[in-house]
């Protein structure tokens, strides 16, 4: 990804970021879109991206800028890649760190053995369930907004694919597992799934996203370094 002075964000931009935790989806977005209108004299200029990412979690999103946007759709479509560590023995309502732990469970029976068949198990198709904690539309409204207020609502199963599920790494109670799936699938989900399978329970504890379809992290700016790349040409032009 080369970003000069002469690049045009208007024709069209597809960039990658490593977005940090605790940002939203529209953090990025809305920093990319003033950094570009504050230094490049793009004050209508589009930006989008394409695909999500939870606030605790980390790693690769895609931006497009211009008429790029126009491919947003065909980028969601790509399989996702993640590295994620699940904390087995407790839960919690959101299925990752946003909520307070509600419950304990016996882990002592939880080998490596035990978690190479379950995520054998997962591997393939099979119909999951969207956390409640999500941005899923019902009737109009967020998903979130409903368990917030505790209002229970029917979250309807979505087909997904694991592609593959690679255990990296076991240190009870934690768990690191490489994730290649299908788009929408919700890797909190898994969490829950997975401690259930291990007649246990566990949440997400990190989540990093590391490649979407053929584009991969290590290729990703840093905002900082984008910001400072275009200041630097805004300055020199004066």
């Amino acid at each position: 990804m080369l970003i000069d002075r002469n690049t045009d964000f208007q024709k069209g931009q597809v960039l990658l970021f490593d977005k940090p935790m605790y940002w939203t989806s529209f953090d990025l977005v809305k920093k990319i879109k003033n950094i570009i209108r504050n230094n490049c004299n793009q004050e209508k200029i589009k930006v989008g991206h394409a695909g999500t990412l939870d606030p605790l979690a980390s790693g690769l999103m895609i931006i497009c800028t211009g008429k790029s946007t126009k491919r947003i759709s065909e980028l969601q479509e790509s399989d996702k890649e993640y590295i994620a560590r699940f904390h087995l023995g407790k839960t919690t309502p959101s299925f990752d760190l946003e909520t307070e732990i509600d419950a304990t469970y016996e882990t002592g029976h939880i080998d490596k053995d035990l978690i190479l068949k379950a995520l054998k198990h997962f591997e393939g198709e099979y119909n999951q369930v969207p956390p409640v904690f999500s941005a899923k539309n019902i009737n109009g409204e967020r998903a979130y907004s409903y368990a917030r207020k505790g209002i229970s609502v029917e979250m309807k199963p979505k087909r997904v694919i694991f592609h593959e599920l690679e255990l990296q790494e076991f240190n009870p109670p934690e768990a690191s597992i490489r994730i290649l799936c299908s788009k929408g699938t919700y890797i909190r989900s898994f969490a829950r799934d997975l401690g259930e399978y291990l007649d246990s329970g566990a949440y997400l504890s990190s989540l990093e996203r590391t490649a979407i379809g053929n584009y991969k992290l290590e290729d990703a700016m840093q905002i900082d370094d984008f910001e400072n790349l275009l200041t630097s040409f805004s300055v020199s032009m004066e």
